[in-house]
């Protein structure tokens, strides 16, 4: 048996981009793959989904090279821009579109020399104030994109909403798709505006593209909500399996600095799986595992390797019986969603069709 297995289930992604379609039917779908695909695989994404979407996002320039190298020739999206001069001439050759978040960046591209023009989204900050053209900006950013002999006309225009899905910020967020049109009024390029929450939420910030991320790969951008309760299928399946039985009887001191002590006699699995996969050693005490179809909690500090679960005192679990981290059965969203990005090489990944 394996220790650690990563499931990644392709008919999965296939059925949330066609649900995502549902949602904004009149929109290009701009799939965000950066990260390793949210630790989905990037290539095997991206090839899994090339004849279904429209364009890739990417954060930085190698994971947009690697995207090229595999054979993916779609519009390549650099969300960040790039971060040094000499990656100006690569972006034009490989026809990537970038976007332009600060003036520096136009300037870098003019003092470039490079093949052909680059397509541009200019970038603006519309409240989440990470990357984008503040307000006293966007015109003269505009406008020397406009000028430059260097850049495909028309420009896009693309943002980020920060609050799409947070409750009790609807009127902040609605703020900030104001303010994003009332830009887009001098423009003639591409709008794109809507992330995962955006899409599902906020039909107003369905542009001609949207982006969706976290969605695609079955997973709730909302804090009280799953992907199942949304209509989405979890992609990965992190499994592993009981390797140990352990009886332990009340007050016995278990793991690592005795973090967890058995309320009452009771019956241990270990399962051969820890940080060093990437499932964190501060879990708290009580994080589900499904193990032969119900949650059994975790007991006691996570270890590199392996991790404790309370089977239970009546428990018939045996050694070699299926445990279940995250997906199908045991949404990610019930523990923290972003540790899909943080599996570890040693994985094994498994690819579903």
């Amino acid at each position: 048996m394996k220790s650690v297995t990563a499931v990644i289930n392709i008919a999965a992604l296939k059925a949330n981009i066609e649900t995502i379609k549902g949602f904004t039917p009149q929109s290009k779908i701009i799939a965000v793959v950066k990260a390793n695909a949210y630790g989905h695989g990037l290539i095997t994404v991206a090839q899994a989904l090339t004849d279904q979407v429209d364009a890739f996002a990417v954060a930085r320039l190698p994971e947009a090279m690697e995207l090229r190298a595999a054979g993916i020739t779609k519009p390549v999206v650099l969300l960040e821009g790039f971060l040094n001069d000499e990656d100006i001439p690569t972006i034009s050759a490989q026809g990537f579109f970038t976007a332009i978040h600060d003036m520096e960046q136009i300037e870098a591209i003019e003092r470039t020399a490079i093949a052909k023009p680059i397509h541009a989204w200019l970038k603006i900050d519309i409240g989440m104030h990470r990357l984008g053209a503040s307000r006293e900006q966007v015109q003269q950013m505009k406008q020397r994109l406009e000028q430059s002999s260097k850049i495909v006309q028309p420009i896009g225009l693309i943002s980020h909403l920060s609050v799409a899905d947070t409750h009790g910020m609807e009127d902040y967020n609605q703020e900030q798709i104001a303010y994003f049109f009332e830009v887009a009024k001098d423009f003639t390029g591409d709008l794109c505006l809507a992330n995962s929450a955006g899409i599902i939420s906020w039909p107003q910030a369905r542009t001609a593209y949207v982006r969706p991320g976290i969605i695609m790969y079955g997973i709730s951008p909302y804090p009280d909500k799953t992907g199942p309760d949304l209509g989405l299928q979890p992609v990965m399946t992190l499994k592993s399996s009981i390797i140990a039985i352990r009886k332990v009887k009340k007050g016995d001191r278990v793991g690592y600095g005795a973090a967890w002590t058995a309320p009452y006699d009771t019956i241990l699995g270990i399962v051969a799986a820890g940080y060093g996969d990437g499932y964190p050693r501060t879990m708290p005490n009580g994080a589900p595992v499904l193990i032969n179809g119900r949650y059994a909690p975790t007991a006691g500090h996570v270890c590199m390797d392996m991790l404790f679960v309370d089977l239970g005192p009546e428990s018939k679990d045996k050694i070699g019986d299926e445990a279940i981290l995250w997906g199908q059965g045991l949404p990610v969203e019930k523990i923290p969603y972003e540790l899909v990005c943080r599996i570890m090489p040693r994985v094994n990944m498994e690819v579903q069709a």
